[in-house]
């Protein structure tokens, strides 16, 4: 059986609960419809890590999936590894974050009294506790 170039990326397990999730109310077929997939078995190929997915590709999965675009293009960039897009994207935009994990940073922002507060260690103590590690 030949290996999958992207059957370990958190891509391809992403889409795999996601895709779970969604069995009750629509279909692999009706997702990659959704996106405009020609081959409706385009989704089987992602979540198995059989492809990447294409970039351009991500508002409509997200849209497809009902989850978060910026999540999804994280994901994506993973799969990318060390490539040019990567380091590309990262200079010119930074950080892409979730809609989750910018509430995060609004909440440390009004709780700071908007002041820059530097992460110490019984900070990140403290945020590693929420999540249990």
């Amino acid at each position: 059986m030949a290996r999958k170039p992207h059957e370990n990326t958190r891509l391809a397990k992403y889409l795999e609960k996601r895709v779970l999730e969604l069995r009750p109310h629509k279909t692999q077929a009706e997702i990659a419809e959704q996106v405009g997939f020609i081959n409706p078995n385009m989704i089987a190929m992602l979540k198995s890590g059989a492809t990447k997915l294409p970039l351009d590709r991500v508002p409509s999965l997200a849209a497809a999936l009902e989850c978060d675009p910026r999540l999804l293009f994280n994901l994506a960039l993973d799969q990318l590894g060390g490539d040019t897009t990567v380091r590309a994207i990262e200079e010119i935009f930074g950080v892409v974050v979730t809609k989750n994990e910018a509430a995060w940073i609004n909440e440390i922002r009004d709780a700071s009294g908007h002041t820059d507060p530097r992460l110490t260690s019984r900070g990140r103590s403290a945020i590693r506790g929420i999540f249990g590690k």
